[in-house]
């Protein structure tokens, strides 16, 4: 059995593609039941979670959560599957997650959640454009989904896949890269209420200095998929070598 999240909810045309494209799978929705974007890898923990069975023209859609992806991911598969799932899509997300979006997304958190369980994961999203392409993308998303099927990911490791929103013909095809280590240029637009309350959107971008061969951003700017691998342990393994590796003292206590 396939589980299928996003971040966009579980009324989102990205996700309606997914499902559509794996309709001949064993697949399950478990989605937020509102927008949740930005949320990260957050989860419930002061309010309990509500799920609702969705159906549509007598259709079963999935199950609606009050929560985050991270949520969704962790009450489907100990609560609502029944059995633990072979692979958890997350997506297709409106918009690129690139660089340090992935530290934001809660696409990619979705998938995250999954490698935790050890259950192979993927997080999907499609470049921004105005017309976007989640048919066709959907069809990347299977033909990725069966490749990664056949050749498994080390433990805890998880795909984030984005994908430039060109036709399918204009595509290069699929790179490995990396995580662009650009941060946002952080940039707030103030408003004001017609009570002259001011209030903040927030607008900044992605710093794309570095956007060298080999990266995400790189990748996605020639016309190419990209495949970036990443792990929760996010341990700086360099810098402890460099203290004398794990568990060596570096302070010594005061008196």
């Amino acid at each position: 059995m396939i589980l299928i999240t996003n971040d966009d909810g579980i009324y989102a045309p990205g996700l309606a593609a997914v499902r559509d494209e794996l309709r001949g799978e064993e697949a399950t929705v478990v989605a937020p039941d509102m927008e949740q974007s930005g949320a990260a890898h957050s989860i419930t923990v002061h309010l309990p979670l509500r799920v609702r069975k969705i159906n549509i023209k007598g259709e079963f859609l999935g199950y609606a959560v009050s929560g985050s992806p991270a949520d969704c991911v962790k009450v489907a598969i100990c609560e609502l599957l029944g059995e633990r799932p072979a692979a958890v899509l997350s997506g297709i997300n409106y918009g690129a997650n690139l660089g340090v979006s992935v530290l934001y997304s809660g696409t990619v958190a979705g998938a995250l959640e999954g490698a935790m369980f050890g259950v192979p994961s993927i997080a999907f999203s499609l470049e921004y454009s105005e017309n976007p392409l989640f048919s066709q993308a959907a069809r990347f998303v299977r033909t990725i989904y069966h490749h990664f099927s056949e050749h498994p990911l080390p433990p805890g490791t998880l795909l984030n896949v984005n994908i430039p929103a060109i036709p399918a013909d204009q595509i290069q095809g699929m790179k490995a890269t990396r995580m662009s280590r650009g941060v946002y240029n952080e940039r707030f637009e103030k408003r004001y209420d017609p009570r002259g309350g001011a209030y903040y959107w927030v607008c900044g971008d992605i710093d794309q200095s570095d956007a060298a061969e080999g990266t995400d951003i790189h990748a996605i700017a020639n016309g190419f998929i990209s495949i970036t691998p990443i792990h929760y342990d996010m341990s700086d393994y360099r810098l402890l070598e460099a203290l004398g590796g794990a568990g060596s003292p570096i302070l010594e206590l005061g008196p």
